[in-house]
């Protein structure tokens, strides 16, 4: 499984990849590989002002429907507009192609409050 250490991850399995002032987000290669298919992602709106654990999106598979949670607050800058016509993405590189959104932090602190890519394999440990 992979579990880059250039990210922060949640309880709920999506990733944060602190890039100077803007934060790119998305689900964990464990999220998709659960999943499976993915067919479908709902995405948030640009200028959406979004709260941690706030759902604001779907993933829709083949297995089932998940919500989307913003992992940290503040606001959306960005949109992966290619998961539209390619949702398989997600699948094939949850990492880097198949990123999800991007935010403008409100605080940097609630990126501090996620686990490091040890305490999130750990976690993944402990609950499987």
């Amino acid at each position: 499984m992979n579990i880059p250490k250039n990210c922060k991850y949640s309880e709920s399995h999506e990733w944060v990849r602190l890039e100077g002032s803007e934060a790119t987000i998305g689900i964990t290669d464990y999220a998709q590989g659960e999943l499976g298919d993915i067919v479908y992602v709902e995405l948030p709106e640009i200028g959406a002002e979004l709260s941690v654990g706030e759902e604001c999106g779907m993933i829709d598979s083949a297995k089932t429907t998940s919500p989307l949670l913003s992992p940290i607050s503040g606001i959306v800058t960005g949109i992966n507009e290619e998961l539209a016509d390619h949702p398989e993405l997600v699948n094939q590189s949850p990492y880097d192609e198949g990123w999800m959104f991007v935010i403008e932090p409100e605080n940097t602190s609630d990126i501090k409050q996620l686990m490091s890519a040890d305490e999130y394999k750990e976690f993944l440990e402990e609950n499987s």
